[in-house]
């Protein structure tokens, strides 16, 4: 019997976490504290709701049609969906079942790696990983953890070939300068499985939320980068990646 997953809440229509139409499932919790978080409100990995597979498949499959017809499917978002590896491992296999695409969005902090994860992988047709930051002193100062088990996490998807789309969102202050992603180039450049880096630009859309659980938002005040910075960086991660876009 498949185990409950703890889900945050589910889009029907997502056209941004993946190819096509998707029905996105945002799993609750989250051990990152991103100070630029627009779903601040994932993090308590006790909130949310408690869900079966069969619960989801009967509110996803009535859309399989509109998933499919536009190269579309399932995405498992969060929060971070790879804290619980084992329910989404169920969820991708019920949708595999069914012809169903999987997409997996993750920041790849894989506490440890089990066969679980290897599973999982089994059953993902897409894995959208986030790397926050290639410099580790940055990356904890901006997201509270080290970047060492996501950029492990990042060579394990390049060593079994998973098909895998790379997301680095350009925060002033943080992500925007020249050596930072002159490295993340230099340590992506091998990784033939990753089909493309995206580019995000940083907004503080998901600000209000901080705002509701009655928090201060860390950088208030900090504007989105200029299309100047936006194509600086894209054009330096071009000299190591064919396809960068934003």
């Amino acid at each position: 019997m498949s185990k409950l997953g703890r889900i945050h809440s589910t889009e029907s229509c997502g056209t941004v976490d993946g190819p096509g139409i998707r029905f996105i499932v945002f799993m609750q919790g989250c051990l990152m504290r991103c100070q630029y978080c627009h779903n601040r409100d994932t993090w308590d990995l006790h909130d949310g709701k408690e869900v079966s597979v069969n619960d989801l498949m009967n509110d996803l499959t009535p859309y399989r049609r509109f998933m499919n017809a536009s190269g579309g499917g399932v995405t498992a978002s969060g929060g971070e969906a790879i804290l619980q590896a084992e329910f989404v491992r169920d969820l991708f296999r019920a949708c595999k079942e069914q012809g169903i695409h999987t997409c997996l969005d993750t920041n790849g902090y894989v506490r440890k790696h089990t066969e679980v994860i290897d599973q999982l992988m089994d059953v993902t047709d897409l894995v959208m990983l986030d790397i926050k930051q290639i410099h580790d002193d940055v990356h904890q100062e901006l997201v509270g953890v080290s970047n060492k088990r996501t950029l492990d996490f990042a060579r394990y998807l390049h060593k079994i070939g998973q098909k895998t789309w790379l997301r680095y969102v350009i925060v002033p202050g943080f992500t925007d300068d020249e050596q930072s992603a002159h490295d993340l180039g230099e340590f992506l450049a091998p990784f033939d499985n990753v089909e493309k880096i995206e580019l995000l630009p940083y907004h503080e859309l998901g600000k209000h939320k901080w705002t509701a659980l009655g928090e201060d938002y860390p950088l208030a005040g900090v504007k989105p980068p200029s299309k100047e910075t936006m194509e600086k960086i894209k054009a330096i991660l071009q000299q190591y990646h064919s396809k960068v876009i934003y």
